[in-house]
């Protein structure tokens, strides 16, 4: 079609979802078309006034094989808009290395977050053809610094240099006592994934002999250098499958649920795992879910590994600090990498990983899986593509602000990255949604109808039994008997509100406090309304004494609404986090009440901008609570709008408001008992964890199947 027609479609496309497919094609027309006047068209497009055509036109000048247009991205890398220098410094990474480039990509380096992410990711494709320019950049850098944390980054980026050049750097650094600790850390990591040379497991050896946390480094480093495989025990039977999600801090008892990105995935892998290894029919004997830890945990999770033990096992990827939120944890890609890797070798004979997320973690155990050949699953949702659709038809997203917004959403990197992990899975899995095709086609440019043996869908599910114990308890109570802990707790909280808010039912909602979840919309919608004189609210979720930046947000947005010292009389409840097992029975005490002091008949809401698929609505729905819940995704699929629960545009204050209304008057009704057990039986019938794991176990065993018969014809070729 010409670059100038590619160039005219994105400039011309009606949503940015549609403009950022348009910009592939882009892309490959300018990787097509090398000549001036392209480059010409190109550059003056990436230094416009449309943010999003911006971008486009920088990454289409990665594509052109010409030395000019490697100097047009050079020019961009001094571009006074931030979005500029990353997506430059990125798009450098797409053609060969370039001297004069190398100075700004360290600076980029230096600054650290996303862009120093993306900086280092292009230093280290550069450093497989042109070691000798990264190292010595990196030496210069380390020259030009003293901050621990920048001079940790750029040894880190030195470690990435293949073959023996930074071997003795990295060394020197490791021994150097006057480094800063992190800086220290790197050097050692990076000392791990060199070959086992006798004098460099010495010194590693050395390291690991001494006390403190550079010890623990060391010896870590030492699996790296010398890795033992995990023997399976005799008669061990059953594929091996890994799962992962870094941010969250997973254990058996969930107690971290609904604190800083600790959601509904956490809660469905920890239930997940054990569904699998538990049931002889899914062919799963061992399931490996991997989430951040401290350096100690990662040590004895690898320790427990080397058993060869069947079952569920949690198992920790050091990240040696804080990672933050997700938006914010790009920068440990490497970190994250080195990890996974280290737990997959040690673990031996993983025959399938499953990546749910387009997030650091699914992009480094994407490359690792691919160096150690093992197949991965990749569940495709239109994420982070709903959410600009969501943004644009609300007017906070515009193609005018699109650079801006993406230094703090990395929207572009996300999309492209959904791609990449789409193109290498060996199955996709998807949620169900009414409009599936039309929507994977529309957000994603997926056609379902292309190979759709690869695709299935498969609905998340929930621990009925758990549930079902929680229910028990919570109808104990209302029925006369002493409450158990979890709803003696509740009964005290509610004991702390003003007297005339007592005896009235309960709106509750449970989960994150993340923009996303719409918390502080749910309060708008409730405070200062006929709701409020109806319901108290109960909000389950953030962690009220270490907030994170999004929690402490959203915090902000609700002491706006509702003061802390007016809660009381208000009925507003934000108790923060709960571990599941807890915020189950409150969930529960919302149905059937708390004698004297919750009237029954509550009702739950999500107010979510957008969901997927809905673990804690399903998990409400279980107890018997009639629910609010956003009308697209997931949770149009199974929520009988008007029978179970009532659908709304949830984003929307006024909307929210009247379908909790609506769900109010309802639940409270006549019918309302008719209407909890139709939930309960909807989620019995369909949406268990065991018929989750009945249906991933056929992916699974589909994909073992399949890569023993690649492995198979590959050796009968030689």
């Amino acid at each position: 079609m010409g670059v100038l027609t590619a160039l005219d479609r994105v400039c011309r496309a009606f949503t940015i979802v549609e403009a950022l497919q348009l910009a592939d094609d882009l892309t490959a027309e300018a990787g097509r078309d090398p000549r001036a006047s392209t480059i010409r068209l190109l550059a003056r497009g990436a230094t416009g006034d449309d943010e999003l055509t911006a971008v486009a036109c920088t990454h289409a000048l990665g594509a052109v094989p010409d030395d000019e247009a490697g100097r047009s991205l050079v020019r961009l890398l001094s571009d006074e808009r931030l979005f500029v220098r990353q997506h430059a410094g990125w798009a450098l990474g797409a053609g060969p290395p370039r001297a004069d480039a190398a100075g700004s990509l360290f600076e980029m380096t230096i600054a650290g977050g996303f862009p120093g992410m993306l900086a280092q990711q292009t230093l280290e494709h550069w450093s497989t053809s042109a070691a000798d320019l990264v190292v010595e950049g990196a030496m210069h850098a380390l020259a030009c610094t003293d901050e621990p944390e920048a001079r940790a980054r750029v040894v880190e980026t030195l470690g990435l240099v293949p073959g023996p050049t930074p071997i003795t750097s990295l060394a020197n650094v490791a021994m150097d006592a006057t480094e800063s600790d992190v800086v220290r850390f790197a050097a050692v990591s990076a000392l791990g994934e060199r070959p086992p040379y006798a004098r460099l497991i010495s010194l590693v050896r050395s390291l690991a002999a001494t006390d403190g946390l550079l010890a623990e480094v060391a010896r870590l480093a030492l699996i790296d250098l010398e890795p033992v495989t995990a023997m399976p025990l005799p008669g061990a039977q059953g594929l091996t499958v890994a799962q992962l999600f870094l941010h969250a801090d997973i254990d058996t008892r969930l107690s971290s649920a609904g604190s800083g990105d600790n959601g509904g995935i956490a809660t469905l892998l920890v239930r997940l795992g054990d569904a699998l290894t538990s049931d002889p029919g899914t062919g799963v004997g061992r399931v490996l879910t991997l989430s951040r830890g401290s350096v100690s945990d990662a040590l004895r999770s690898l320790s427990a590994l080397s058993t060869g033990r069947q079952g569920h096992a949690l198992t920790q990827v050091p990240l040696h600090r804080s990672a933050g939120p997700a938006a914010e944890a790009w920068p440990f890609r490497v970190v994250a990498r080195r990890g996974i890797r280290r737990i997959l070798v040690q673990a031996g004979n993983v025959d399938v990983l499953h990546l749910r997320m387009a997030d650091v973690g699914s992009l480094a155990a994407a490359d690792v899986a691919r160096d150690l050949g093992i197949p991965y699953v990749f569940t495709l949702a239109p994420d982070p593509h709903a959410l600009i659709d969501s943004l644009e038809r609300s007017g906070a997203l515009r193609r005018d602000n699109f650079g801006e917004v993406d230094l703090v959403e990395h929207f572009w990197f996300r999309a492209q990255l959904v791609h990449r992990l789409t193109a290498g899975a060996a199955r996709t899995v998807l949620f169900p949604r009414p409009r599936l095709r039309e929507d994977l086609r529309r957000l994603v440019g997926f056609d379902l109808d292309v190979a759709p043996e690869r695709h299935a869908v498969v609905p998340e599910g929930v621990d009925m039994k758990t549930i079902d114990l929680a229910v028990a308890d919570a109808r104990a109570h209302a029925t006369g008997g002493e409450p158990v802990s979890a709803l003696a707790e509740l009964r005290a909280l509610i004991d702390d509100l003003s007297a005339d808010r007592r005896g009235l039912p309960l709106i509750v909602s449970l989960g994150r406090l993340h923009p996303v979840k719409g918390m502080a919309t749910l309060v708008r919608a409730w405070a200062g309304s006929p709701l409020q004189r109806r319901a108290n609210l109960l909000i389950i979720g953030g962690n009220l004494e270490r907030p994170s930046v999004d929690e402490r947000h959203q915090l902000e947005l609700i002491e706006h609404v509702v003061p802390s010292a007016e809660r009381s009389a208000a009925g507003l409840l934000l108790p923060g986090h709960r571990a599941n097992d807890i915020a189950l029975r409150w969930l529960a005490a919302a149905r059937l009440g708390l004698r004297d002091l919750v009237a029954p008949g509550g009702v739950y809401a999500c107010a979510s901008v957008k969901e997927e698929f809905g673990i804690a609505l399903l998990e409400a729905m279980a107890t018997g609570l009639l629910v609010v819940a956003p009308d697209a995704g997931g949770p149009a699929t199974y929520v009988e709008d008007g029978v179970t629960g009532f659908l709304a545009a949830t984003s929307d204050v006024r909307r929210l408001r009247a379908a909790l209304d609506k769900a109010l008057t309802a639940a409270g009704g006549r019918d309302g008992t008719a209407r909890s057990e139709r939930s309960r039986e909807m989620v019995r019938d369909r949406f268990t964890i065991e018929r989750m794991s009945e249906s991933l176990g056929v992916v699974y065993r589909t994909v073992a199947y399949d890569e023993r018969e690649r492995v198979e014809r590959l050796d009968v070729a030689k």
